[in-house]
């Protein structure tokens, strides 16, 4: 048990500290636009305009100098930013052995040492394609990703096109999306995931059963104003994996997104579905019955014997759906937002799995099918500068009680539910204080379960971007 606890600890921020790549004086730089223009309250949240911004390939431009010539038109300047984050994290997990300490402990985290520093670029590339980069260091966990989107105006207020993409942690819908339903790991109501997802798995059915990894494809992309549809290509592998052919992207995910406007609120209703199968390194850290995610082990993570030469690849199932939707408005003259998701994966029998092990589900490692309701709100106490905000779930978490128990299985699927409580204070537009609470509760809280990854997190912490 100590053991797990220590490793745990040393990849907590790698799913603590999700960045997040659509808040960046990249965009503010090349546009001339402060950054709430784009984010509804704070980063990463996207407002309607946001949602244009991204929908045309971060081509749009502002008072920044071009360079343009026949076929040519670039930003004079190649556009950069930096994210850092530091604070403290609190979980009522088992502490770790002296003299370390875990998140059981207590833990502060700092810039560059288990908090975050990561360098963006990105902009204009011409007139229908952009792009963005990041290279990103948690502590030795690398959460690179780039996306080159190529989108060309077909029609009036209509985009096409594709967008190749590999990311490291913000899952196969990294390609396009816009809502702020936690459909991508970015776009969701807090920046904070907490240690094991704690409070992005309170937030997101979706990253509740685990969407937000490792992806390499590409997406095909038609948007407009009214919504978008995004079809994936895609293998559960992420940036650096030069081991994984990208010839095989045998995976595919499916987004219908409809946005419209309800009585002045900005709304927007969607659906996704994750089929097919993926490239998946062979010696799964994950265990049947108990799911990855729940212990901070997503079934796809290993840990190749030398930095360039990659394991042994077997094939692993991308199973999910998902519902969701959003409305961002005015009540009372306070920006509030709503937002709801469900999602479900799967689950795969040891019978199943015993005859076939490529039937191992990548979101769900569990027997039983793993699923999530999600409600969340947040509402602008000072416009502009601070929100409160709080979400629920209601979840299945996949695992057999009977197993969790050490004993047979009985059928009876462990709940797993939360409630989460959280602040956010401007300090200025790009530098933001944040306080997140999350309670776990249900039969899936056995006291083992407890020790290992902790029931209740609390985080502080302080992005800058700048």
């Amino acid at each position: 048990m100590k053991k797990l606890i220590l490793f745990l600890a040393s990849i907590v921020v790698a799913i603590t500290f999700a960045s997040e790549a659509s808040a960046l004086p990249v965009f503010a730089r090349q546009t001339g636009m402060e950054c709430a223009v784009c984010h509804f309250q704070h980063f990463p949240m996207l407002t309607a305009f946001g949602r244009a911004f991204k929908s045309s390939a971060f081509t749009m431009m502002g008072a920044q100098a071009k360079v343009e010539g026949d076929r040519l038109s670039i930003p004079a300047t190649l556009n950069m930013a930096v994210l850092t984050t530091f604070g403290y994290e609190k979980t009522n997990a088992a502490p770790a052995a002296a003299p370390l300490k875990g998140p059981g402990n207590g833990v502060a985290f700092t810039p560059g040492h288990n908090g975050e520093l990561s360098l963006f670029f990105g902009g204009r590339v011409n007139d229908h394609a952009g792009f963005l980069t990041e290279l990103g260091m948690i502590g030795p966990v690398d959460q690179s990703s780039a996306k080159l989107p190529i989108l060309f105006e077909v029609a009036s207020d209509t985009h096409a096109g594709i967008v190749p993409f590999a990311t490291n942690g913000q899952g196969s819908s990294y390609g396009f999306e816009t809502l702020n339903t936690g459909a991508s790991a970015i776009h969701q109501m807090s920046g904070v995931g907490g240690f094991n997802g704690a409070h992005s798995n309170a937030l997101s059915a979706q990253q509740y059963i685990g969407t937000g990894a490792a992806a390499t494809g590409f997406a095909f992309v038609v948007n407009s104003s009214s919504g978008f549809i995004n079809l994936t290509k895609f293998n559960q592998i992420g940036t650096g994996d030069f081991g994984a052919s990208s010839g095989g992207l045998n995976s595919t995910y499916l987004r219908v997104a409809g946005t419209f406007d309800v009585s002045g609120w900005d709304s927007g209703v969607g659906i996704q579905s994750w089929s097919g199968s993926s490239v998946n390194p062979a010696g799964t850290a994950a265990v049947l019955g108990v799911p990855g995610s729940q212990l901070g082990i997503s079934p796809y993570t290993y840990t190749p014997p030398t930095a360039d030469v990659p394991a042994t690849y077997g094939i692993i199932s991308t199973k999910a759906t998902a519902i969701d939707g959003q409305m961002q408005g005015e009540l009372a003259g306070k920006p509030v937002g709503f937002y709801a998701s469900y999602a479900k994966a799967p689950g795969v029998s040891a019978a199943d799995l015993a005859a076939d092990p490529t039937a191992a589900n990548a979101f769900n490692s569990g027997t039983l099918d793993r699923s999530s309701f999600n409600v969340s709100a947040e509402v602008g106490v000072l416009p502009g500068i601070a929100t409160l905000g709080a979400a629920i779930r209601r979840a299945k978490s996949g695992v057999d009680e009977g197993i969790l128990a050490g004993g047979p299985a009985t059928g009876a699927n462990a709940t797993d539910n939360a409630i989460m409580l959280t602040a956010t204070y401007k300090l200025s537009q790009n530098m933001m204080a944040t306080l997140s609470y999350t309670a776990n509760s249900g039969s899936y809280w056995t006291q083992a379960n407890i020790d290992a990854t902790g029931s209740k997190t609390t985080t502080i912490n302080v992005f800058t971007l700048f």
